[in-house]
């Protein structure tokens, strides 16, 4: 078993490493990648920093051959808005490249795509069904769907053996991550768990899709091992629950004082704080699985995991 993880220094990325040894001891080869690494590499595996978009480097990154490609690498929908050219470069072209020279080299491989919610772009009240038509608002958004597109194609082909996973703002990503338009659902904890006033900038009624990294890297992890699929894209369960919801189980579980004065941002409560209920009987019908409950999400936010 071969193993590359793309985007391997980032937030998920960082879990999904700390996760593979443990679910792979007997690999033979696992290649981690990004722009840049902050710390050494785990025993066992290989650091390749690089951009996924120079076609010479991922010529030389392709070449051994992978059995199996996690594929994380992205920059946040906010960054993505304000540089149309990096995000195309980075959410879309990069991608579409790997995806291509994996086909050339190891047709069959199966590879794994962390995609978005925000393929779906605005929703209304209406529970969220397999059926749920998807009209990104965000050009991150649209790239991720183009991305989901292409790879369904290839595993119709049998090209390649590849999952899109739909995740939502993960939490908690860390206080220094503010290029997302979910930061706020991440910084809220933090704050309350530091005891410092937080300006939470949507309603306290605004409801969204609560997974803490925990979750997100089992479901990557499950996707890897679940080849005999009806369908290659999957919603994963998610939990359901407002922000004040939330905000009320970290003070209980930390200890402290939700000292938050909420806002009324409208765009960021319509893209992010207005989700509707998750119907994800799919999913959970292939063994993914979200958070227990909200006391579980809160302890696996602020565990560092």
């Amino acid at each position: 078993m071969r193993i590359l993880v793309t985007g391997a220094d980032g937030f998920l990325g960082r879990g999904l490493v700390a996760a593979l040894s443990k679910t792979y001891p007997d690999a033979q080869r696992i290649v981690l990648t990004d722009r840049a690494f902050a710390a050494g590499s785990p025993n066992r595996m290989e650091h390749v920093p690089g951009d996924l978009g120079d076609p010479d480097f991922l010529d030389q990154l392709i070449e051994p051959g992978f059995d199996l490609v996690f594929h994380l690498a992205s920059i946040p929908g906010g960054l993505a808005e304000r540089d149309q050219t990096l995000g195309h470069q980075v959410n879309l072209m990069a991608p579409l490249s790997l995806v291509e020279k994996l086909a050339k080299r190891q047709p069959g491989a199966r590879f794994v795509f962390a995609s978005s919610i925000a393929v779906y772009g605005h929703l209304g009240r209406e529970t969220v069904t397999d059926a749920t038509a998807c009209q990104p608002e965000l050009t991150y958004g649209a790239h991720k769907r183009m991305t989901e597109i292409l790879l369904a194609d290839l595993a119709r082909r049998g090209v390649l053996s590849a999952i899109s996973l739909r995740f939502p703002g993960l939490v908690a990503r860390p206080a220094t991550e503010s290029g997302h338009g979910s930061a706020f659902m991440s910084q809220i904890f933090h704050s309350i768990a530091a005891g410092e006033a937080y300006t939470c900038p949507v309603p306290a009624q605004s409801t969204c899709w609560w997974m803490s990294k925990r979750a997100a890297v089992d479901n990557l992890l499950h996707a890897a091992g679940a080849i005999e699929m009806a369908q290659s894209v999957i919603q994963p369960p998610v939990l359901h629950a407002s922000v004040a919801d939330v905000a009320n189980a970290v003070a209980r579980l930390t200890g402290q004082t939700a000292k938050v004065t909420f806002g009324t941002d409208a765009t960021l409560q319509r893209i992010f704080g207005a989700m509707p209920p998750l119907d994800a009987r799919t999913a959970i019908s292939f063994g993914f699985q979200a958070d227990v409950d909200l006391d579980a999400l809160v302890k696996a936010a602020l565990s560092g995991d």
